[in-house]
């Protein structure tokens, strides 16, 4: 039996807030508002998230695929921080072109 180990779900959780980061520096999003209200999800609870990493029992693996589903993140970059942060053949300014048409789930 492979036992998770709580350092590897935080820096699993650590790559999702800075992915969201790159995101609004990237401007593809404006900020994590623009997260929390298209997904339905707590602001409150991700920014408490996001400053105290104890509370990490509370992250979703569903976030992980909007990122990776909506806006071109990289599942191998997000699950081991390796690789490049967009999936193959995407940019940001290719993603940002895709959001255009995109305004709800």
């Amino acid at each position: 039996m492979i036992v998770e180990r709580n350092t590897d779900t935080i820096a699993i959780v650590e790559r999702f807030f800075t992915a969201i980061d790159r995101l609004k520096a990237d401007k593809i999003i404006r900020g994590t508002k623009t997260i929390t209200n298209r997904y339905g999800m707590s602001r409150w609870n991700l920014l408490t998230m996001k400053k105290d990493m104890s509370h990490s029992g509370q992250f979703r693996a569903a976030w992980m695929m909007y990122l990776v589903r909506d806006y071109g993140v990289s599942a191998h970059w997000l699950l081991t921080g390796e690789g490049e942060f967009y999936q193959r053949g995407l940019s940001a300014e290719k993603v940002k072109k895709l959001q255009i048409n995109c305004k709800t789930k």
